[in-house]
């Protein structure tokens, strides 16, 4: 590609002209029309990072070629914070439902401190005895939908399934927003039948 003779348009705004540049600080240099490069030589710069920039700077020096970078390890692609951020989320996760798991029994379980047999039906009494959308707003949980004749094995379902989850995304640093909101509602649906735990 020829070099072009027409200032670009970035300079032009500056008052740079076609043959001598007139734009206060600049004083009155010549334009130099050898500057403008061709697509190649600015993708070659952009894509090799330092290596090219520093072949082009030497010219006598043999132009070395390396091999495109994947697409998951380019600049700007966010790969390490994507993999750390959600390495990071599954380990809480992990860690909070293998928690729930050996404390919600003695806890909050059918025999434990304060069950939350016992509070969701205060909360269902409290709203008229139904669960319609205020007693939902008021503890949003999906035990409401649930069978509560045994709510130790319910407990116990939720933590497992939490920590199935978050072990898989903790393993693979694999997620989608399916596995992370079906982690926030298991989690949710523990906190509030855990009143004061």
């Amino acid at each position: 590609m020829a070099a072009r003779s027409v200032a670009s348009p970035k300079y032009a705004a500056r008052g740079c002209g076609r043959t001598r540049c007139t734009a206060p600080g600049h004083g009155a240099r010549p334009l130099q029309t050898g500057m403008a490069t061709s697509r190649e030589d600015l993708r070659r710069r952009r894509g090799a990072g330092g290596e090219a920039v520093a072949a082009a700077s030497d010219p006598g020096a043999k132009e070395s070629r390396s091999p495109p970078a994947p697409s998951s390890l380019r600049p700007g692609t966010f790969w390490l914070t994507r993999l750390v951020l959600l390495r990071a989320t599954a380990f809480i996760y992990f860690v909070a439902f293998l928690v729930a798991k050996h404390q919600n029994k003695a806890l909050i379980g059918d025999q434990g401190l304060l069950p939350c047999k016992l509070y969701l039906e205060s909360v269902k009494r409290y709203f008229k005895g139904k669960i319609n959308l205020d007693a939902l707003s008021y503890a949003p949980t999906l035990i409401w939908f649930l069978d509560w004749s045994s709510m130790d094995s319910v407990l116990d379902a939720f933590a497992v399934a939490g920590l199935g989850i978050s072990s898989f995304v903790l393993v693979t640093g694999c997620a989608n927003v399916i596995l992370m909101a079906s982690l926030w509602a298991l989690y949710l649906s523990l906190i509030n039948v855990g009143q004061v735990w």
